[in-house]
């Protein structure tokens, strides 16, 4: 225990230049095998001055995690807690904004992003990058992306997340550890981002 304690210490003093916006992965397996998890790592990141935290929960079925909810709703004890689950929204704290995200395709929402542009009859002329970002329903850039448990990334944020860095871990996310978070940040801040340039 010290010397992890230790090695958190050593970790979190080479985090100079952490992300602002950091998107987690997960699926519906992670969330019924560690649901206190996702609160236990919001946590960690919000102490850690990331102000943008999102956790994407792969499902087809997101009725099928409303007992999670209740669990989830207490993030706003400590920040401003965005969950999307079956077409609903709960807002709700002050502070960091972490968003979660139950079941949400990255594909559907730019064909809801093309039907609004088509419902308010935009000419064609007039669509590009920034028209079509202004009418996506999560209007922001993760900086980095970090999948656990080794399997495959969603099309969540398909669009925003184009020029994100990625972070994989063979960890399961019951087991992930603010270690594993601390690595992930080290790893980033030694890359050199290029925006697909």
């Amino acid at each position: 225990m010290l010397i992890r304690r230790y090695y958190e210490s050593r970790l979190k003093k080479g985090i100079i230049n952490p992300p602002e916006s950091v998107c987690f992965m997960l699926t519906d397996r992670d969330v019924a095998d560690a649901p206190e998890k996702t609160n236990e790592v919001a946590k960690w990141c919000c102490d850690l001055g990331i102000s943008h935290i999102t956790f994407h929960v792969d499902t087809d079925n997101p009725g099928g995690l409303k007992s999670f909810l209740e669990k989830l709703k207490e993030i706003s004890g400590f920040a401003q807690v965005n969950i999307y689950c079956a077409g609903e929204k709960f807002v709700a704290g002050e502070g960091a904004d972490v968003h979660v995200a139950i079941g949400v395709s990255g594909r559907e929402e730019i064909v809801r992003c093309i039907r609004h542009m088509a419902q308010e009859k935009l000419h064609p002329k007039d669509v590009d990058e920034e028209m079509i970002e202004s009418h996506l329903s999560f209007r922001y850039e993760p900086d980095l992306v970090i999948k656990a448990g080794g399997s495959h990334l969603t099309d969540y944020l398909i669009w925003q997340s184009v020029y994100s860095e990625l972070f994989f871990t063979d960890v399961n996310w019951s087991e992930f550890r603010k270690i594993d978070l601390l690595r992930a940040l080290r790893d980033y801040q030694t890359r050199k981002r290029r925006y697909g340039k």
